[in-house]
């Protein structure tokens, strides 16, 4: 994989992406959707350079062709995605998720639709809250992981306004 990879990082799209998100995500190598994806068309809007990757989320057990978790093998570590829906009801546990993956360099979920960037643990452990409009807390939000080398990942949060 050529350096820097742009991976952008969205969630709980329930349907609706917003324009915004679309577009950056356009400019990303990797897109990595944490699940409840909902309508299979709405990631039709997502066109990355290189791939993208999804995963079912509680709402989407309807899209038998994804799997629930996800690796991606990155420069510098795996990137695991699951919704976390199955680690914990309202509130996915972080310990369990970091117990399930314990080599994984970053995990990836959902289901809480807020967006958290928790890097002080091994593995970290990043929600990109949800992209859509469905109880998106004032705002569509994302991430962006930038890897400039498998030292160097950087992510950057993004929350775009409601239209």
């Amino acid at each position: 994989m050529n350096l820097p990879l742009k991976i952008g990082i969205l969630s709980d799209t329930h349907g609706f992406i917003h324009p915004h998100i679309v577009s950056l995500f356009s400019q990303c190598d990797i897109v990595v959707h944490a699940g409840d994806i909902v309508d299979e068309k709405t990631l039709s809007v997502l066109t990355p350079k290189q791939k993208l990757v999804a995963v079912q989320g509680n709402n989407d057990s309807h899209l038998v062709q994804l799997k629930t978790t996800e690796l991606l093998d990155l420069p510098g570590g795996t990137l695991v995605v699951n919704h976390g829906h199955m680690y914990g009801q309202r509130h996915p546990s972080h310990s369990s998720l970091r117990e399930a993956h314990p080599n994984a360099k970053m995990i990836v979920y959902g289901h809480t639709h807020k967006q958290l960037i928790e890097q002080d643990t091994s593995p970290w452990v990043v929600n990109p809250g949800a992209a859509g409009s469905t109880r998106n807390h004032g705002s569509s939000k994302c991430l962006l992981l930038t890897i400039k080398s498998a030292q160097n990942w950087h992510i950057e949060p993004y929350n775009f306004n409601e239209l």
